[in-house]
């Protein structure tokens, strides 16, 4: 609770006996920058090193974190001096440091693994956006990546129905993985169902995981 109330105040009201979220900051960015970045290097085995900077850049930017820091309604609770509050609407830089000290104050009181799932569930959302909205990637090949390197196995796709006329055809696909069907998808086409399938698939595997540990967390 202490550290959760330092996390929710700001330098502009600290006290000897109730210090700002300064240093929870601090802890938090490089909490929630290790999270980020192991999430991608497991969720995107093709990227290379700048295409994964691209994507944790877009996800951990002040906009970005800003906006999560919003929704959990932090501007409600984080507590300024009269300056700031004035102003009626508080600073997204302001909100974005507040979510990294919330995200060091659940790593202090409860631990890692708290502090992992609490941000995946928070960004991920933002993760699966960046992903669809700025980087068309093959996401057949990412799904055969995982399957193999983490469950010893190739995904197969599995055609369910068809509707439409012969000209304009629209396809449901299921990828299946180790004898289990993910999410079905529609699409205009095979190769795009197959896709957006494949999709629903990496988003689902991944995170089931990472809820376990993730791959390679526990070499």
């Amino acid at each position: 609770m202490e550290f959760l109330r330092n996390a929710l105040t700001h330098s502009s009201v600290k006290t000897e006996n109730h210090p700002s979220n300064e240093r929870l900051e601090f802890l938090g960015d490089s909490v929630l920058g290790h999270v980020i970045a192991e999430y991608i290097y497991h969720l995107l085995p093709d990227y290379d090193e700048g295409e994964m900077t691209k994507v944790k850049s877009v996800v951990v930017s002040t906009q970005g974190l800003g906006d999560v820091a919003h929704r959990l309604k932090l501007d409600r609770a984080l507590v300024v001096g009269r300056g700031i509050s004035m102003r009626g609407t508080i600073p997204q830089s302001l909100m974005a440091n507040t979510f990294e000290a919330v995200v060091a104050a659940i790593y202090l009181d409860r631990g890692f693994e708290s502090a992992r799932l609490f941000i995946l569930d928070q960004l991920g959302p933002a993760i699966e956006d960046c992903l669809q909205d700025r980087h068309a990637k093959n996401y057949k090949s990412i799904l055969q990546q995982i399957a193999q390197r983490d469950l010893n196995t190739t995904p197969v796709y599995k055609v369910l129905k068809e509707a439409g006329p012969d000209h304009r055809k629209d396809f449901e696909v299921v990828a299946v993985v180790g004898g289990y069907e993910f999410e079905a998808a529609w699409g205009p086409t095979k190769k795009e169902a197959e896709q957006r399938a494949a999709r629903a698939a990496v988003l689902a595997l991944t995170q089931r995981l990472h809820l376990r540990g993730g791959a390679g967390a526990s070499e």
